[in-house]
This record gives structure tokens, C-alpha cells and sequence, in this order.
């Protein structure tokens, strides 16, 4: 077991010090006067009354753990003074990659099986074996209920992280990868020149450079998403309109992710304008424009559904429904969508924004496509 103190067992003297850990594993000293105590001795010595009916179990010097009757003596003299002594009428078999335990309680943790079974945790994941489905991944916090048929047997395999990075999947032995490395083992030229955004469930996407790294522990990474870099023919483009101003949030969000936007008015509607809106793999175009209608009051008043131009259509011919609200910017017609936040996430003038709204519009799209 990792960091746990080796039993200091003093055999000379007429008292004798044992090391008894409850069922979170954690050890506590413990004298006793026989080097060859009963389990009733054992339990008595770590203070539990008969009527708690504790079990203990002897913690062998190979890691195991063996059961000590009450009546049953064990013999101090050639063997490790380090017991699991905890209140249970009963223990429940599991095995760790073959070996197998007896624990007396009915949860287990999966930060206790790592314990009992000397599982390095940066090196090595734990897994609940099963027949009729994919075996289930334990982390260190997670419970494993034992009272079920049978014995719960639990393997550890070597950890591997993966990362989408365009549609390709990649498998990473270590948790963490620089993003330039992540780019070239997925067959892509990091030299060709990209916008590179890492996507985060439930958080807009951030823009991220070669040189940074992504930490593959983080909950939710969901993919690195790709985009060329504008590319013209040498002329200056067109200085963008700013007819009215963003929040300050929305405008530096909008800058730093790369994106050439303007907020332009016309016949009485505001609208935000994100030129080469990027949409994800499984559309017919890569690129659209994006708008957002602006409302006056805003953010007091919430930014609802979004626009594109031209219509997004799906690579597999399938009718995207609710996509057919038309609007005209310009004389130029755009295709509005017909999503809506629900009852329960209402918009919140102090929290919602442009940004937030991004990610509304980045989980549709993505929803289309099985994302």
C-alpha cells in the first residue's frame, strides 16, 4: 500500500505497536499485549465493544487481505502488524487485477482500490469489468457498490487521453500535449498557417496558439477545430462598420478568436455580422455568415436565434428543421434558425451575451452533425 507507514511491531518489549486502519485506510498506532492476539484480541485493542461484531482483516506482507476470526490467532512474531479493523457483519470479495480481497464494507471507493491494489494513479486507470456492456471506467471518487451477485473484479490498464483534432482521434500516452504536436501527429501541417480553437463543453471556444499546451486532464475538452487563415490577393480589405458598439466582453471575445465582424444597421434592426463563421465537418460549406440580431435594450433585452447566409444544407441531404426564417441585411437574404434558450437557462442580462450566445450557436451546429 502507497504511503503507508511500515508496522512498527516491538517485539522485545511487553507492549507491542501495531498499525489498524479504518475503511478509508487511514492508520492509526495501536499497543497490544500478545504476540500472538485472537481477532477478538485484535478488535478490543483497537477499541470496539463485542456487540459492534468488528471484522478484521490482516494485511499480508504481498498486499492481500486475510480474513482473522475471532478465536483465530495470528502470529505476530513472523508476520506484518497491519490490520484493516472496521464494524461489518460481513466482508464482500473483489479481485484488482487477479488478487483478491476480502472488504468489509459494502461501498468501495475507487480511490481505496487503488490503495489495495498498489495502482500507481499517473500511470494507470481502474475499470469495473463487465459482461453485457463496456466495462466502466472507476475514478478516485467514484463508489462501486459490492453487494451485487458474484465478485466485482476490477483490472487496471495504462492510461491513455485522446483528443479530436479536426475529425481525427488521437490517442495520447501522456496528459498533456503541446498543440503544434497534436497537430502533426493528426497529418496536419502546423506551418500552413491556422486559426486554432480548443472547445471546452460548455465554455466558448478559445483561441490557442503552437506553443501552448492543453492539460488532456481538464473535464469536457472536446476537440481542436481547424480553420485556414484568410488568405487574399494583396488588396486592403475594407476598413469594418461599427455602426454601434458591443459590450466590451463581446467585441474583445470576437478579436481574439480572429473573427472580422461589424455591427451594421439597416431598415431599423442591428445586427452583429461574423464574416467566415467557421461550422463543423459534416455540412456542405465550411465557412458562412454568421448575424445575430442585436437588440436595442441589449444585454437587458436577450439575442435570440441566429442567421446565416448562405442556408447551411447537411452533407447527408437531411432537412435541417426550423432553419427557414428569412431576413434581408442589405438585400442580401439570410436564412434564420429557430432556437431558443429553454425554461431553464433564461437569459441573464448580467451573465449573457454575445459570447454566451456564440456558444448557443456553436451547439446547434454541432447537434446537426452528431457532435
Amino acid at each position: 500500500m502507497e504511503n503507508v507507514p511500515e508496522a512498527a511491531l516491538d517485539r522485545g518489549a511487553a507492549r507491542h505497536k501495531i498499525e489498524v486502519a479504518d475503511e478509508t485506510l487511514a492508520f492509526r498506532t495501536v499497543w497490544i499485549e500478545d504476540l500472538t492476539p485472537t481477532g477478538f484480541q485484535l478488535s478490543a485493542a483497537a477499541g470496539f465493544k463485542p456487540a459492534q461484531q468488528a471484522t478484521v482483516l490482516h494485511i499480508l506482507h504481498d498486499g492481500e487481505l486475510e480474513d482473522v476470526r475471532p478465536s483465530e490467532t495470528v502470529d505476530l512474531r513472523n508476520s506484518e502488524g497491519r490490520f484493516v479493523i472496521v464494524e461489518s457483519d460481513r466482508s464482500y470479495r473483489l479481485t484488482i487485477d487477479g488478487e483478491r480481497f476480502d472488504w468489509p464494507c459494502r461501498i468501495v471507493s475507487g480511490g481505496l482500490l487503488r490503495k489495495l491494489g498498489r495502482v500507481t494513479p499517473d500511470e494507470k486507470a481502474i475499470y469495473l469489468e463487465r459482461s453485457d456492456e463496456p466495462d466502466r471506467l472507476i475514478g478516485n471518487h467514484d463508489l462501486v457498490n459490492l453487494d451485487a451477485p458474484g465478485v466485482e473484479s476490477f483490472v487496471s490498464r495504462k492510461l491513455v487521453w485522446k483528443l479530436n483534432v479536426q475529425g481525427v482521434i488521437l490517442d495520447v500516452a501522456t496528459p498533456t500535449i503541446v498543440v503544434g504536436d497534436a497537430l502533426t501527429r493528426a497529418g496536419f501541417d502546423p506551418d500552413q498557417g491556422w486559426h486554432i480553437f480548443l472547445k471546452i463543453e460548455g465554455e466558448p471556444k478559445r483561441a490557442v496558439g503552437l506553443t501552448d499546451t492543453i492539460d488532456l486532464r481538464t473535464r469536457g475538452i472536446e476537440k481542436l477545430r481547424l480553420t485556414p487563415k484568410e488568405v487574399n490577393n494583396g488588396e486592403a480589405p475594407s476598413a469594418p462598420r461599427r455602426d454601434f458598439a458591443l459590450l466590451e466582453i463581446d467585441e474583445t471575445h470576437l478579436d481574439v478568436l480572429g473573427f472580422r465582424w461589424e455591427t451594421v444597421m439597416d431598415a431599423g434592426r442591428r445586427w452583429l455580422l461574423i464574416h467566415r463563421f467557421p461550422v463543423p465537418v459534416g455540412f456542405t460549406t465550411t465557412w458562412t455568415q454568421l448575424a445575430l440580431e442585436i437588440p436595442p435594450t441589449y444585454p437587458g433585452a436577450q439575442i435570440d436565434m441566429f442567421y446565416t447566409n448562405p442556408p447551411l444544407r447537411l452533407a447527408s441531404g437531411r432537412v435541417i428543421d426550423c432553419t427557414h426564417i428569412p431576413a434581408t441585411i442589405f438585400s442580401v437574404p439570410f436564412n434564420g434558425w429557430s432556437r431558443h434558450r429553454g425554461p431553464e437557462s433564461p437569459w441573464n442580462p448580467t451573465t449573457d451575451n454575445v459570447v454566451t450566445h456564440l456558444a448557443l450557436v456553436e451547439s446547434a451546429l454541432a447537434k446537426e452533425v452528431g457532435e
